[in-house]
């Protein structure tokens, strides 16, 4: 059986391994949280190596993509510094792929693409993909990169201008230690509503779950959430605050999604190329697989 493993740098609470089946093939995927240990990441990375079929890399890039162009990220490339055999993901391909067709995909189960008069994103140089979509079916999209990344209550609006940042930004950020930039460990547990009114605002909140919960207000009632992986005990949260629809770029397995780097890592293993999949084999994989975002509909209204 073909196996890959995320080692992450959120927290273990969130582990989780099932056995996937593409085309009769099983693939046993694996995510190990270390709860914001890089050296206990780096140390799984190098034990691993040659054993597994692909790693995804959790909780931190490896790249971060704006267009055509990439930035490094020092502190993600430093985890897998010594390996050498097994082909290390961190989900951007995915990003590019599923996350900017996710609407597209996601369409049968919504009853059509949707239309939103405004938006709010989290955070969104690290997915751009999704920052497109968002911003094909919203007339206004207000992201909040610079509030969440670096505490500045500087609304970024609309995608010409988070581009133009991105491309200001991400070789600074891609030479700062990764707990600056992206809660790791117990940092993911606890909730610290921000930025308020922005959320009030918004029919639609967009980004890494992660940022979402950490800064998650008390009502969302009747807001749509696009997002990645949650848990059973996550969907219960945005239940509980109001929200309308749950749509998860990644499915749903044994009750949880898997971040973009796990789902990334079972398709490269399953592929068996022995080197990260390109863009076109990606898209041609989500159709052949028929892999599709989860929608859930969590209250009436």
């Amino acid at each position: 059986m073909k196996r890959a493993v995320s080692i992450s740098l959120g927290s273990s609470k969130r582990n989780k391994k099932v056995v996937l089946t593409f085309n009769d093939e099983p693939v046993s995927v694996e995510r190990i949280g270390t709860d914001g240990d890089p050296d206990k990441a780096r140390q799984l990375f190098a034990e691993l190596d040659g054993q597994v079929d692909a790693f995804g890399v959790g909780g931190v890039e490896l790249y971060l993509r704006i267009e055509d162009k990439e930035y490094p990220l020092r502190s993600g490339l430093g985890l897998i510094k010594d390996v050498h055999k097994t082909p290390a993901v961190d989900g951007r391909g995915l990003k590019h792929t599923l996350e900017r067709r996710v609407f597209e995909l996601a369409a049968p189960a919504l009853g059509g693409i949707p239309h939103y008069e405004r938006a709010f994103f989290t955070l969104a140089v690290d997915r751009y993909g999704m920052a497109l979509a968002v911003d094909e079916v919203a007339d206004e999209v207000i992201f909040g990169d610079l509030m969440f990344a670096l505490g500045l209550p500087i609304p970024v609006k609309g995608i010409v201008n988070l581009r133009r940042l991105g491309k200001a930004l991400l070789p600074v950020m891609g030479k700062l230690p990764i707990s600056m930039v992206y809660p790791t460990g117990e940092n993911q547990e606890s909730i610290e509503p921000k930025f308020e009114k922005y959320w009030r605002r918004a029919e639609i909140i967009a980004g890494d779950f992660l940022y979402i919960r950490k800064h998650l207000p008390d009502d969302l009632t009747g807001k749509d959430i696009l997002t990645n992986t949650t848990t059973a005990a996550d969907v219960e949260l945005l239940r509980a605050r109001g929200v309308r629809w749950l749509i998860t770029t990644t499915p749903r397995y044994e009750g949880r999604s898997f971040g973009t780097n796990m789902m990334e890592a079972a398709l490269t293993a399953y592929a068996g190329k022995g080197r990260p999949l390109t863009d076109d084999e990606l898209n041609h994989l989500i159709d052949e697989l028929n892999i599709r975002p989860n929608v859930q509909r969590l209250n009436p209204h």
